[in-house]
């Protein structure tokens, strides 16, 4: 497909080092493969060099140009573990504890040698819980300097080149806060214009939606999502916004014309930011199913290093994909 051709070739020169920990997964050693063998990015996997050759031997699977990290012989556990214990303390954590942690818990490994600056992003999740990966991020790496809020966002990929980005859109929040507050959802729109330029590649035009349009109905939740457009003003973002769009305004130009004439977002949003997790999460399911439409993520936004989470059920090529996201997010100018 264009769009992962696409990213897969920006991110090529790059060459990030992209950790995928679930070793024990046939599909995330075939990935590894794939990944390989297109050449856009390099390939670090986490466990026992004999267990993994074993096993990819047993599923007919080429990891040449891999490289693996053995916690147990890792030269740097030492330093790893007092970082994790100095990050921790004050909910108790301890060297000891750490190491124990580090030594059997690949997807905190992995976040760790992140943080050592061995590696360049993590993707996980494929046999470990969404909640468990954001864990990991937030305990080992940490958000971004000047940001509360990891969120996340997916790409959409759809059919329907009079929406959008000639048929691009970037959701968000879609699997991470219930229900966020105003300077949440200013956060969530900040990263998911960032994620729009640094992975979709397109220019951010940014609606924060609602179900009423300047101001057509009343209710907190509507006050929520206008004091949002007011602290981004306050922020002075250099990216373009409207806030209280319903999704037709947010959307449709004809319909933008009408309701909201003074926008210079409306009828023309690429960025749809919702009100609530279940509206995010419905929502991009909806047009995912009913439009057909590809969809890429959760993409996490908002961490100090790029930790990215793939769906228990993902496929070999979401792997992949989700590899190549991850290597955009670490590239500063790819």
């Amino acid at each position: 497909m264009r769009f992962t051709d696409d990213l897969k070739a920006r991110v090529s020169k790059a060459q990030k080092r992209i950790v995928l920990p679930e070793t024990n997964s046939r599909r995330v050693l075939k990935a590894a493969e794939r990944v390989l063998a297109d050449g856009f990015a390099k390939i670090i996997l986490i466990g026992s060099e004999e267990q993994i050759h074993k096993d990819a031997e047993k599923f007919q699977i080429t990891l040449e140009g891999a490289e693996i990290i053995d916690p147990a012989t890792y030269g740097r556990i030492d330093e790893l573990c007092a970082y994790f214990a100095k990050r921790r303390e004050k909910k108790g954590m301890t060297p000891e504890k750490a190491r124990e942690i580090m030594l059997n818990n690949y997807t905190m490994f992995a976040c760790g040698i992140l943080a050592l600056g061995d590696a360049d992003g993590v993707v996980s999740g494929a046999a470990t819980t969404s909640a468990d990966v954001i864990r990991a991020g937030l305990q080992v790496i940490g958000p971004k300097p000047g940001n509360k809020t990891v969120s996340s966002a997916f790409i959409l990929i759809t059919n329907t080149p009079q929406y959008g980005d000639n048929g691009i859109l970037v959701l968000g929040d879609c699997g991470v806060i219930p229900d966020p507050t105003a300077e949440q959802l200013a956060d969530i729109a900040t990263s998911a214009a960032e994620t729009a330029i640094k992975i979709a590649g397109i220019n951010p035009r940014v609606a924060l939606m609602t179900f009423s349009t300047k101001g057509s109905a009343k209710h907190e939740c509507v006050d929520r999502v206008i004091e949002a457009g007011h602290i981004l003003r306050e922020r002075k973002v250099q990216f373009r916004f409207d806030d209280e769009l319903q999704a037709d305004a947010a959307l449709v130009k004809s319909v933008g014309e009408i309701k909201a004439p003074l926008s210079d977002v409306s009828g023309n949003a690429n960025v749809l930011i919702f009100p609530s997790l279940s509206a995010g999460n419905i929502g991009y399911k909806l047009v995912q199913r009913l439009a057909g439409a590809n969809a890429y993520g959760p993409i996490i936004q908002g961490l100090n290093a790029p930790v990215n989470d793939l769906s228990r059920g993902c496929s070999v090529e979401d792997i992949v994909v989700l590899t190549a996201i991850t290597s955009a997010q670490a590239c500063v100018d790819c």
